[in-house]
């Protein structure tokens, strides 16, 4: 227990040791001016994203590139240069290289099947989906979810936000919000579902960890490719609907009566082309991504200057989803990350979703995973998830961490087949 637990400082002192060195190399009074942009800078691009404006965030934008550019030269290492550094951030271990071959396969394998699936229309019955369901049944019907899926109450509360989001303090107090709209009751099931999965990973850690650096999820992706794994292969899976539909019905029983499970199944998976990231669906959310890895990675290539960014970002959205952005608003305005200098930080939405592909993969080949839910609850998939993943907390390394997890190395063919599948079935393509 001894070498274990000095292995676990060890990292942490690593981890510190290493933040601090990168702090000591950037001159103070750059880096004090910097943290003070950003203190103004979310404020001017809220401003811009309500005017629909970008010239009204693009010099405060030109600025937070400037010490980003300044910033990985003043860090970058033998190993690890230019953008790299940005990404080694967000991701330790993942650089252009692995993130270049994974964005080819999206590029080459899925977005050409994406435009298939958007050519043929999925058909459905969604009147249910324009009707008004009321906030406080919504709630009810979430409360249910979190008891479904294993979320512990004595270590842990849900409550309401305008974003939802986790957080928390240790194993023994995570916090789950969620938020309600009466005129889009799928929006809380499956924001909640997907923050319940960050839930899960928080409350499965081993408790030795509290009140230490490894004490939370190994990695931004590796958290997200549990959210994605419990909100899109979980819950939007037909097998898991067969067992919940009921009480989903018994909840809203004038807005659902009559309604088909396999129309809503249907809707809950149906792919469109969209310009807004978050609202994406589960086919073409990557391609999202996508656009935004190759946009920053030019720009710390210097290929690009701030001032080009709505064109490409416009020209980006019509080649692969062939979409015309109408506004600043709906298109380079509408993510905060770039206005608190988070670059580097997008890939790992979708490294996470890949991540939760290859760890569905690996896991039916111990039980069958979809079969399972026949139980009524996820306790099972938790269990393999808390000795395989779950309760190393960040005690090592990302790739380390997920070779554990899947037995091998992250392949990002898992994902694309992973899709294509589903999506094909849905559809009924040939």
């Amino acid at each position: 227990m001894k070498g274990t637990s000095l292995t676990k400082f060890w990292h942490e002192i690593q981890e510190t040791k290493e933040g601090l060195d990168k702090l000591k190399k950037v001159p103070m009074q750059e880096y004090i001016e910097y943290m003070s942009l950003l203190e103004e800078s979310e404020n001017i691009w809220r401003k811009a994203k309500q005017k629909n404006d970008y010239e009204i965030f693009r010099p405060t934008l030109e600025k937070i590139v400037a010490f980003n550019r300044k910033y990985v030269k003043y860090v970058e290492t033998e190993k690890l240069k230019g953008y790299d550094v940005l990404l080694d951030e967000y991701e330790k271990g993942m650089t252009m290289k692995d993130y270049d071959e994974f964005f080819s396969k999206i590029k080459t394998e899925l977005v050409p099947f994406v435009k298939k699936v958007l050519d043929k229309k999925l058909e459905l019955d969604d009147s249910f989906n324009k009707l008004s369901y009321p906030k406080e049944q919504q709630r009810e019907f979430f409360k249910y979810l979190a008891e479904t899926l294993g979320f512990n109450f004595n270590k842990g509360v849900l409550k309401e936000s305008e974003h939802p989001f986790t957080s928390g303090f240790g194993t023994t107090d995570v916090r789950v919000t969620n938020h309600y709209y009466e005129n889009d009751f799928t929006s809380s099931i499956f924001s909640g579902i997907h923050e319940l999965g960050h839930a899960l990973y928080e409350q499965q850690i081993n408790p030795e960890l509290d009140h230490t650096l490894s004490g939370g999820g190994g990695s931004m992706a590796l958290h997200e490719s549990q959210s994605r794994f419990y909100e899109n292969i979980i819950g939007r899976s037909l097998d898991f609907w067969k067992i919940h539909f009921p009480k989903l019905k018994s909840v809203f029983k004038k807005q659902l009566r009559g309604v088909k499970l396999k129309d809503f199944h249907k809707l809950i998976n149906r792919a469109e082309a969209s310009l807004i990231r978050t609202e994406a669906d589960e086919l073409t959310y990557p391609i999202h991504i996508m656009i935004r890895y190759d946009i920053e990675k030019a720009l710390f290539a210097g290929e690009i200057e701030v001032k080009d960014l709505p064109r490409i970002w416009n020209d980006k959205y019509q080649e692969y989803l062939g979409l015309e952005v109408p506004s600043d608003r709906e298109g380079i305005l509408q993510d905060i990350h770039w206005a608190g200098g988070s670059f580097g930080y997008f890939p790992t939405y979708a490294l996470g979703s890949a991540y939760a592909a290859q760890i569905y993969k690996v896991m039916n080949r111990d039980f069958k995973v979809l079969k399972s839910l026949q139980s009524g609850d996820t306790k099972e998939i938790n269990a393999w998830l808390k000795e395989r993943l779950h309760k190393y907390g960040s005690t090592k390394p990302p790739k380390e961490l997920f070779r554990i997890c899947v037995g091998g190395k992250f392949n990002p063919k898992h994902y694309i087949d992973y899709l294509i599948k589903k999506y094909t079935k849905i559809y009924e393509l040939k």
